[in-house]
Order: C-alpha cells, then structure tokens, then sequence
C-alpha cells in the first residue's frame, strides 16, 4: 500500500542560537516536497505550518532554559496535530524548524502508541547528542535538550508534555552520527544508557551496519520507531543551509542509505525533518537533500 502522509510544518527558531530556522517548512515545500512525494505514489495531507511567537514576542526567562514556555506551548499544539494524524492513519511527518519541534512530535506519537498500550523507538540522527539539561547546557538553548527531555531527562515543565514521561526509554534510543558532544553530555548519556553510534563508528562499521544496529535498539518490543533527522548530521559541503554545521559528517549517498535501510525494515511510524535555515543555504541546497530524504525515508528506490 502506497504511504499516507501528513505535512505539519513548526515555523520556530526559539530553540536555537541563529535565526532563520523558523523559515524551514517554506524551504521544504519550495523544494518542490509534495511533487516529489507524489512522484512515489504516496498519498499526502498538508496541514499547513504552526508558528511559535517570535524571540521579540516571546518571554525570554530562565538564561539555562531559553524560552521554555512559549515552546512547550508550541510543543504541546505540535503533539496533539500528531496524535490527530496517526489517528487518521496517517505518518505524521513534522518539517522544522529547530530541533526544540521534536519534543512535540516525539510526545504526541508515543502518546498515540501508548494508549494502544504500545511503545516507540527512537532514532536520531544529529551531529550532537542534544542531551544537554538546564544543570549541563552551556547554552541555555533548548534545541541541545530535546533529546535528554525525549528521554525524561531535564525540566519537568517539558519532559511531562501531555502528561506522562518519558517519551522514549533511553535504552530504545539510537543516536546516530554524532561529533560533537558537550561533556555533560556525555555523562548523561552514558547514565541514561542511550546506544551512541559516532561517526567513528560509521567510519569503521559502515553506515549500513549502524543502522542495523539502531532499528534493533529501537525495536525493543516496539510498535515501530519515530526518526529525528537533524540536517546537519551531514557534512556541510553537502549541506551547508543549518545553525549549527560541523565537519566530518556523512555523506550524501551515507544518508540516502541510512534512510533507504529505515524504509525496508518498516519500522517508520512518525518523522521530523528539522535545522534547514535558509538565510544559511545555497540556493535551497539543503532544502532540496531533505526532501530527497524524505523520500527515500518514504520508500523511494534507484530500481
């Protein structure tokens, strides 16, 4: 059966350090992403875009923890659209934004499962671990937290998101291609026991192994598995349009794999797309990679 989708666009920046990333979902759909969906046989719903107050509208608070309430409201909304398209048989595919979006997608898609007294898996894939805490972020932006908060981890205004947490049991979680790790970070990880694959381990077992790795870790006695795909995961030769670029990342033809090796196991049940910033790009560059992405994620074969 061709796929059933449905667009939920998060124009918000508040999460991160740059401006521009609440531009995103408009990148996207330039991009030419519902023709390219069609192309594929799968059946999209667009549910137009949320929007977050912006930074000059929006109570700044807590400096450890950047607007904590304007996007937990935001959040909050985000869920419940995701809850709504599972419902309604849909994959929920949430299009950023900053990664902060993820809190939201990631709480509305394992609430849906869990009133069907199922779990979800996690996947995600990012340059950092985003498993910071109000206590370890040298930032205060809540984009390097969504992670740690998925997992239960951090301020309860935002990890008990419609009401229960966590979202997903650390040991169902995948971290694919990090390379740049806070030291908090690294010791939260390790005392939550979330799998980290590096890029060092992508190096030396090959992207295809990793990802075999990672869909077994999230599919622990899962009903499937949400994917956070964090653009700049990729080296920034091949997108340059993110925040928060960091050499050494995977290849154009690693990530095409990665989510082609996704799309053969089964296992997608809800999706974020986030960090494209097109105040950042090259002509839409990353923009048009994810929405190659996407597709592939989607079930998009070479032949």
């Amino acid at each position: 059966m061709p796929a059933r989708v449905c667009l939920i666009g998060m124009q918000i920046d508040l999460g991160a350090g740059r401006r521009g990333v609440d531009m995103g979902p408009s990148a996207l759909r330039l991009a030419d992403l519902h023709a390219r969906l069609g192309e594929i046989q799968v059946d999209v719903e667009d549910s137009g875009d949320l929007s977050a107050s912006i930074p000059e509208a929006a109570a700044r608070g807590d400096a450890r923890l950047r607007y904590r309430d304007t996007i937990r409201d935001a959040c909050a909304e985000l869920g419940l659209r995701v809850e709504a398209a599972l419902a309604a048989g849909r994959i929920p595919l949430a299009l950023g934004g900053d990664h902060s979006l993820a809190i939201g997608s990631v709480a509305g898609a394992s609430s849906w499962f869990r009133g069907r007294g199922e779990a979800l898996g996690g996947i995600w894939v990012d340059a950092h671990a985003d498993f910071n805490t109000a206590a370890t972020t040298p930032s205060g932006n809540i984009h390097g937290m969504a992670l740690a908060i998925c997992c239960g981890l951090g301020d309860p205004a935002l990890t008990g998101l419609l009401g229960f947490a966590p979202k997903f049991e650390p040991r169902r979680c995948a971290l694919i291609g990090a390379r740049d790790l806070d030291p908090g970070e690294r010791d939260n990880l390790r005392a939550a026991g979330v799998s980290v694959f590096t890029m060092r381990d992508v190096d030396e077992q090959g992207i295809r192994r990793v990802m075999d790795q990672a869909l077994e870790v999230a599919g622990r006695g899962t009903a499937g598995v949400h994917l956070s795909f964090d653009m700049d995961v990729l080296d920034p030769t091949e997108a340059p349009g993110t925040g928060t670029p960091v050499r050494g990342g995977i290849s154009y033809r690693e990530a095409h794999l990665a989510m082609e090796v996704l799309a053969d196991a089964g296992a997608l049940r809800s999706m974020d797309l986030v960090e494209i910033n097109p105040v950042l790009d090259e002509r839409n560059k990353t923009a048009a990679l994810g929405v190659e992405l996407i597709c592939s994620a989607l079930g998009k074969k070479i032949y």
